[in-house]
């Protein structure tokens, strides 16, 4: 089993209606961030639980440090959260984890 170094995971709110046309649209291009180099274990999840306010999920994952670097600084993505994520999520929470040792648990 592979172990990343940082599984990269925010959840959401759209401002967009549940079902509609333009949250089907945003969930697409969400999902063509997964093209950008690095990125790995891409996931978009609905939300299930009544305890989160969040709609959605998306998870990925990156091999090393700078795999991560550069798809934060990648122009897909930079294009991406100034032209959609700015203007069409009502809120967010991001996360980015990286694995424990177990010496690290200690």
């Amino acid at each position: 089993m592979t172990t990343f170094p940082i599984e990269h995971t925010v959840t959401f709110r759209l401002i967009h209606p549940p079902g509609s046309a333009e949250e089907v649209a945003f969930l697409n291009a969400v999902a063509e961030l997964a093209a950008i180099p690095g990125v790995q274990h891409f996931q978009i999840r609905k939300q299930t639980s009544s305890k989160n306010s969040h709609s959605f999920g998306v998870s990925m994952q990156f091999a090393t440090r700078s795999d991560f670097r550069a798809y934060s600084e990648h122009p897909a993505h930079v294009d991406f959260v100034k032209q959609r994520w700015h203007s069409e999520v009502a809120d967010f929470k991001e996360a980015d984890f990286e694995p424990l040792t177990t010496t690290e648990l200690r």
